[in-house]
């Protein structure tokens, strides 16, 4: 059970700033209990600077009462004006909360896990006589048999290809299933088995279906072998054609295996672990191997200072990592952790199953450590260069436009319509680290007096809602939401019209930029504009000007993207869907009984309430829906 402690005493009057550093701390000691749980330390702003587990509260947080520590730490207390304290019923407890409040509260002298997504899994559906295989992310609510998690999606799809190639499964969907009558494109290239048309028959798919899960479980060698001896057997009665296609099945499946790279015959299912840290910076790179299969790599870049030791920030990942996503029966790390006997215990807690944590020293596990660490080592090089790269390229935006210093936080701004329709605004981040792909943002544009087309009403909309919610979600400008620079794709009236907005707001410090065409709308001929100033223009080969150009397409993919996705959403959309009393399982039966919402339109009530779950009421609401249309 956790239960909250009581809150700090009152720091005194709010005139003089409150006290901070070793006295705060040691006031703590005198009421703090010695059983496990979680500290805060807090900021005489009441942010959270850490988040800590302890066994004992009492005895750690004596610890930082008495100098003696690291120079992060030691600002770290400096600024500490209060601590805040959960109690928890044991140290496994106390782990998992720590791990889950970094997580949520993003304090600044923890170790940070940023890139933290989800993995892609492939499902072989069982909620159909004909199962689909296909690519899934997310909560596992669909009935079926589910294997990963693969490292990207790109793993996954070319895995799907070739089991396509191998087992002939389909992957369309239920509905395209039962409206076929004749075999579709798939089964024209031989990567289905045509179940939509009676081609094969409900045990003859189930059978691929089992030798598909199989493969994917890792009993990869015991089917080729089958298939080798289908071919054999199918060549010496001479049925050359089935040969051939099993022949092809067997090649498909060699490929899955080549693709997958390291394949190791003594690891089942596990996840590799390497670390690796140079300069103040980190990369884990993780391998995921299940089923004697490696399915994929993925790197990290946790934020960590300096003086963190490798221990320190293994623990960290493993635990903030693991936090939403399924852990496998091992864990093998390239570097040990100070509590690695509780973190297994909470692991295993969390799976239901025994977890292992190892740091093998020699032997295949050994091999694939050294292979990961090698992975980040490589990773993180590369990811400094381009850092020291963006770093230049900052500078010479801010000398260019003549900024005070390096912009932390660049917002590029860009519309998307046809002739007025579907019309959406996009907003691109980029950083020094590059694109901030998580702070990007999209922007219905719902102005009702906008003119369609009018650009300039639409930038102006899109700056007055950013701007006010900024205002309003961090007014002190103290949470890293607010951008160092606006670029905005147009020239002088554009600018015009954000510089209004900005004004409106009050605000008057950003400094933005208008970036056109120029002559002949043609790359290398861009124009700039700031407000009260003349257009000017870069040199044609200069860094900075590709660099503008490489953000200023990045948003305008961005808003493309945006704007196709919304016109597609409004092609589909039905009007049934509007019709209260009409949800998913109606609309299906209205659909089907009539075969278009366009016949449902033209039907009687009398049709209406043929149709199965139609009741004399919502037909006559269905009707009347259509007769006011």
């Amino acid at each position: 059970m956790i239960n909250p402690s009581s809150e700090s005493p009152d720091s005194g009057s709010s005139a003089a700033p409150p006290p901070t550093g070793y006295g705060v701390i040691q006031d703590y000691l005198k009421t703090l209990e010695t059983s496990p749980g979680v500290y805060r330390m807090l900021d005489c702003e009441s942010r959270v600077l850490y988040v800590g587990k302890a066994r004992n509260l009492r005895a750690r947080v004596s610890n930082y009462a008495r100098p003696g520590h690291s120079p992060r730490i030691e600002k770290m207390i400096s600024q500490t004006a209060s601590m805040m304290f959960l109690t928890t019923r044991t140290e496994t407890e106390a782990l998992l909360l720590e791990q889950n409040l970094i997580k949520q509260l993003k304090p600044k002298y923890n170790v940070l896990l940023r890139d933290d997504k989800s993995f892609p899994n492939i499902l072989v559906g069982k909620s159909h006589a004909f199962p689909q295989i296909k690519k899934h992310r997310g909560a596992r609510k669909e009935k079926g048999s589910y294997f990963g998690p693969f490292a990207s999606a790109g793993a996954v799809n070319r895995t799907l290809n070739q089991l396509q190639k191998a087992f002939l499964l389909r992957n369309c969907s239920d509905s395209m299933f039962e409206t076929r009558t004749r075999p579709c494109l798939q089964y024209q290239i031989k990567r289905c088995s045509g179940p939509c048309v009676g081609l094969i028959s409900r045990e003859g798919y189930a059978e691929s279906v089992h030798d598909a899960e199989r493969f994917l479980s890792g009993r990869s060698t015991k089917i080729q072998e089958e298939l080798g001896a289908q071919m054999m057997a199918a060549s010496e009665a001479m049925e050359f054609e089935r040969a051939a296609a099993l022949r092809d099945r067997i090649k498909a499946l060699t490929q899955v295996q080549s693709a997958q790279g390291i394949n190791p015959r003594g690891v089942a299912e596990a996840d590799v672990i390497g670390l690796h840290m140079d300069s103040g910076q980190a990369c884990v790179q993780v391998f995921f191997i299940r089923a004697n299969q490696n399915w994929g790599n993925q790197d990290f870049y946790p934020r960590v200072s300096e003086d963190m030791s490798a221990a320190e920030v293994m623990e960290a990942f493993i635990g903030q990592f693991y936090d939403n996503k399924d852990v496998p029966r091992q864990l093998i790390l390239s570097d040990d952790i100070d509590n690695s006997d509780l973190m297994a215990e909470a692991l295993s807690d969390k799976a239901n199953r025994k977890v292992e944590l190892l740091v093998p020293q020699r032997g295949e596990k050994a091999e694939l450590v050294a292979s990961a660490v090698r992975n980040a080592r490589e990773s993180l090089a590369r990811k400094m260069a381009e850092s020291a790269t963006q770093a230049k390229l900052l500078r010479g935006l801010a000398d260019a436009f003549g900024l005070e210093g390096p912009p932390g936080r660049i917002e590029v701004y860009d519309n998307s319509h046809i002739q007025g329709t579907n019309a959406v605004g996009a907003m691109i981040v980029a950083g020094p680290e590059g694109f901030m792909k998580n702070a990007y943002r999209k922007f219905n544009i719902k102005g009702e007096d906008l003119v369609p087309g009018d650009d300039f009403g639409m930038m102006k909309e899109v700056l007055n809602r950013r701007f006010s919610r900024l205002l309003k979600e961090d007014p002190d400008r103290d949470k890293g939401m607010w951008p160092d620079l606006l670029l905005i794709d147009g020239g002088a009236g554009q600018v015009s019209a954000v510089a209004e907005i900005m004004q409106e707001h009050g605000v008057q410090d950003v400094p933005m930029v208008g970036v056109a065409k120029g002559v002949d709308r043609d790359h290398g001929k861009e124009e700039f504009y700031r407000p009260g100033e003349s257009a000017f223009a870069l040199q044609r080969n200069d860094p900075v000007l590709y660099f503008i150009q490489r953000m200023r397409d990045e948003a305008h993919r961005f808003a493309i993207g945006t704007h196709r996705a919304k016109r597609a959403k409004s092609m589909a959309a039905n009007p049934l869907d509007d019709i209260a009393g009409v949800g998913a399982t109606r609309k299906k039966a209205l659909l089907t009984h009539f075969g278009s919402a366009k016949a449902v339109s033209r039907a009687n009530l009398s049709d209406l309430t043929a149709v199965e779950g139609i009741s004399d009421a919502l037909a006559e609401t269905i009707y009347n829906y259509f007769q006011e249309r």
